[in-house]
């Protein structure tokens, strides 16, 4: 019984969205590093917003890759 609930909580912890990658905070980080922090959180942002659209449309899997680069280079090119 102690495996099968050890297993039942690695999994859980395996499966949890907190190891998604977070947002990041320019106002948490050194100030010699703030602009650099800033251009990649506005690069993060940019592929949230991709990858959401690509989830509205329903782009399916072995799609989904040329997808998102499209729309990043899309974004890039306005």
């Amino acid at each position: 019984m102690k495996h099968f609930l050890a297993a039942v909580l690695v999994l859980i912890a395996i499966a949890s969205p907190s190891s998604a990658q977070r947002l990041v905070d320019p106002s948490k980080v050194a100030p010699e590093y703030r602009e650099a922090a800033e251009k990649r959180r506005a690069e993060q942002i940019k592929q949230q917003e991709c990858a959401h659209k690509a989830d509205t449309e329903k782009v399916i899997a072995r799609e989904r890759t040329a997808f998102l680069i499209q729309c990043l280079e899309s974004d890039a090119g306005k």
